[in-house]
């Protein structure tokens, strides 16, 4: 079924020369035929230099380099609108740091279905649906997260458990019904405003599990400033959703 589809995952990177390598390895050995996107903010590293070389040797794996820190939401867009342009059929989001388990992609790609009789438009590789969860993270960021996803489902009406994950797999004829223009949100919140977005054109949402590994090499790129503004923005939504604002 997996190979039905023509997939492509894309990872935005910033300082992951660490990963990057192994991360790709894993993806193809599990995944044969999957296509894979490194988006990358200026890494002062050297993540954009090996994945520059990289690129001339290897038809299925892509490169772009967009110059200067702008923001996972951004970057997350950029590799959508890749797809969408590449014509790919699937499109992929995961982290570079192996926080999403690379064998999980297998089930996030059987649960959309097949080409002919797709069952789901969006799969969230989730850590709070039934066998799901999180390994590495202190108690009081396993209750930071729980309370964010908590204030999201409310406030914004969101059905998943796992609103703020970025694991996720897309159908590419669901993107392309998005108004890419009409998306706010630069940082992390952009998860929460892309289910919400696309719960408003009808997509069908589901949930498969994952354990979420706490990143093994580099640093985490969530400050205090990114989270206070990504519960602006969701307030800001959820204002407009109680309110059934477009």
């Amino acid at each position: 079924m997996m190979n039905e589809w023509k997939t492509l995952v894309s990872v935005a990177t910033y300082n992951e020369r660490e990963n990057i390598q192994r991360l790709v390895a894993a993806i193809r050995e599990i995944v044969d035929g999957i296509h894979v996107l490194v988006i990358d903010d200026a890494s002062p590293d050297g993540t954009g230099d090996w994945c520059e070389q990289f690129e001339r040797v290897h038809d299925w794996f892509h490169y772009v380099q967009r110059g200067s820190k702008q923001g996972l939401g951004t970057a997350t867009i950029c590799g959508m609108q890749y797809a969408i342009e590449h014509e790919f059929d699937l499109w992929i989001g995961m982290d570079a740091d192996f926080s999403h388990p690379p064998e999980r992609l297998p089930a996030l790609i059987e649960a959309i279905g097949t080409p002919t009789e797709p069952v789901a438009d969006v799969v969230i590789g989730s850590r709070y649906c039934p066998e799901g969860g999180v390994s590495g993270w202190p108690l009081k960021r396993r209750i930071m997260s729980r309370c964010v996803n908590l204030y999201a489902r409310i406030l914004m009406g969101l059905s998943p458990k796992d609103c703020s994950g970025a694991y996720r797999c897309c159908r590419i004829a669901m993107l392309e019904e998005l108004d890419f223009s009409a998306i706010r949100s630069t940082g992390y919140s952009f998860f929460e405003e892309f289910l919400w977005r696309l719960k408003r054109l009808g997509a069908r949402i589901v949930e498969v599990p994952i354990i979420f590994a706490d990143r093994e090499y580099g640093q985490s790129k969530l400050n205090r400033k990114e989270a206070v503004h990504s519960l602006w923005m969701m307030f800001k939504l959820g204002i407009r959703n109680w309110l059934r604002l477009e």
